[in-house]
Order: structure tokens, then C-alpha cells, then sequence
């Protein structure tokens, strides 16, 4: 749909007839929403749309129930092929707390393998993937362009802000392919992006309801206490299995807050009302 609220980022825009593959990651959450329709919008506007997917790391329990059903919805809603990844050891799933378990300690802000084994990982052996079936098609000796659409928004944090909302993939690229992310968002407000997921209309994910302010990991290292304490009030099942992840393993949750303390405080405390940012 043409929107008339919205001017683009203030930052160079690629051009998308010159990629083979727009890859838009969708997370279910509010800036993968906006992102979404707006991605249509302008793969609409370049007659491009044919060339856009979605793809969803799937976090399994570790994420809010329903988001990978949630995504798969935000994608059907633009009629766009929608992919669901996943980190897989040796041909088999491994969850994050698996994982933590096997590794003998959490992530944190300075070893964040939780976004680099669970998200860039499997996205980006995704993108191997689309890569591997283009060769096969146009030829050995193609070099492949794919541009990667991610929501990151300067206004979530100061180590977003600085980053380059046009950036190449070294990682992704290589010989066979040519890989750009753009952060369509990057300068976007929160309430630009509300603003944008109502007049496209898709369905939001009800722990924005319940008053979270982002949808990341159900328990994410760099959420802010009264965020990691609303959650463990409307997920205390879960809350718990981290907990006893915690003490198998001797390592806690965060340095300076336990899985166990945010417990006790969501039992002792009535619901949260209202809920910290935090950077990420």
C-alpha cells in the first residue's frame, strides 16, 4: 500500500532492481511489522516484489509463544514466501538453554551468542541457500546480490545509533555472492513505527498488550529488571526452567541479578505496570 505518513530514511537508499534476493528478517515483533510494509511498499513501487522473502529465526520456547506463527501471519498478509530457520547442531535443534547449559554460562553484552548462533547464523545459511538455487539456475560463474532488510532502529540504544544503516556483509559475502543490510528504520521513532502498523493493519503480538516494550527472547540478558520481571509474572514456567538451568550450571543470569531474584520479586511484587527500556 502507498503510504502518505511517512518520508523515507534520510539515509542513501539501495536500489532494489539490482539485487536478486530482498531479504526482509521478521521477528513478529513491531519493527518487523513496519519494516514489512514498507519494504512492500517500495519492492512494489521498483517491480520487485517477486524477488522479496521473509525469513524468522525461530527461538522455539525461548521466544513468546505464538511470534513464529505471528511472523508467518505479517508475511501471508503481503502474500510473501515465508521461511522459518533455526540453529541446528550436527542435523539436530539445540534451544538456547541448551546451549547455555552446554557452554556452562549466559550470554551477555560482550559474548551475545545468543544473536550470532540462533539469528545470523541460521538467517545467514538461509541465505546460502537462495544463493546455491540462483547459481543453479543463472549459472556457476553468477555473483549473486541479495540485500538483507533488518528493523534495528537508531532510537533503541547508542551502539545501534552508530551503526551504518547501509553496511556490506562481510561475513555473507564472498565470491558466489554480494550481501547488503539495511536498516530500513534505522531513523524511525516508536511511535512512527506504531503509526505505520496501524494503517497497514496487521495483528500485534499481545505481550505489547501486557506491556512490553519490545519482543525479543521471553528472558533477554540486556533487559532492563521490571522487563525481566513482568516476563517471568506471564511466563513463570519458563522463568523456572531458567532458574534450574542457573543452578545446574553455577553461572548466573546476568552478573547482577539472578534468574532466582527476579523470581522471588515477580511472586512478591504486583503485576508490572510499567516497563524500563533497555539497551540492546
Amino acid at each position: 500500500m502507498q503510504s502518505t505518513l511517512f518520508e523515507l530514511p534520510a539515509s542513501p537508499e539501495p536500489d532494489l532492481w539490482s539485487f536478486d534476493w530482498i531479504v526482509a528478517s521478521i521477528s513478529g515483533g513491531k519493527d518487523s511489522q513496519a519494516l514489512l510494509d514498507l519494504i512492500v511498499e517500495l519492492a512494489d513501487r521498483a517491480g520487485v516484489r517477486h524477488r522479496l522473502v521473509a525469513v524468522h529465526a525461530d527461538l522455539g520456547e525461548m521466544e513468546w509463544e505464538g511470534v513464529a506463527a505471528l511472523a508467518a501471519e505479517h508475511a501471508a498478509h503481503y502474500g510473501i514466501p515465508f521461511y522459518l530457520v533455526s540453529r541446528t547442531v550436527e542435523g539436530e535443534s539445540q534451544s538456547l538453554l541448551e546451549q547455555v547449559e552446554e557452554r556452562g554460562m549466559w550470554p551477555d553484552a560482550a559474548r551475545r551468542y545468543c544473536t550470532s548462533d540462533h539469528k545470523r547464523g541460521p538467517i545467514g545459511r538461509f541465505i546460502t541457500w537462495l544463493v546455491n538455487q540462483t547459481r543453479a539456475e543463472r549459472g556457476r560463474d553468477y555473483r549473486v546480490r541479495v540485500l538483507h532488510v533488518m528493523g534495528m532502529r537508531a532510537q533503541e540504544s547508542p551502539a545501534r545509533a552508530h551503526r551504518d544503516p547501509l553496511r556490506d556483509d562481510e561475513r555473507n559475502s564472498s565470491g558466489t555472492r554480494y550481501v547488503l543490510e539495511w536498516l530500513i528504520l534505522h531513523r524511525w521513532t516508536t511511535e512512527e513505527v506504531w503509526e505505520r502498523i496501524a494503517q497497514a493493519g496487521t495483528r500485534i503480538h499481545p505481550a505489547y498488550l501486557a506491556g512490553m516494550p519490545r519482543l525479543s527472547c521471553v528472558f533477554c540478558v540486556l533487559s532492563s529488571k521490571s522487563a525481566l520481571v513482568l516476563a517471568a509474572q506471564l511466563n513463570p514456567e519458563l522463568a523456572e526452567r531458567y532458574a534450574a538451568v542457573e543452578r545446574r550450571i553455577g553461572h548466573r543470569f546476568r552478573a547482577n541479578l539472578s534468574m532466582a531474584q527476579i523470581i522471588e520479586e515477580a511472586r512478591q511484587r504486583p503485576r508490572v505496570k510499567v516497563v524500563e527500556g533497555w539497551a540492546g
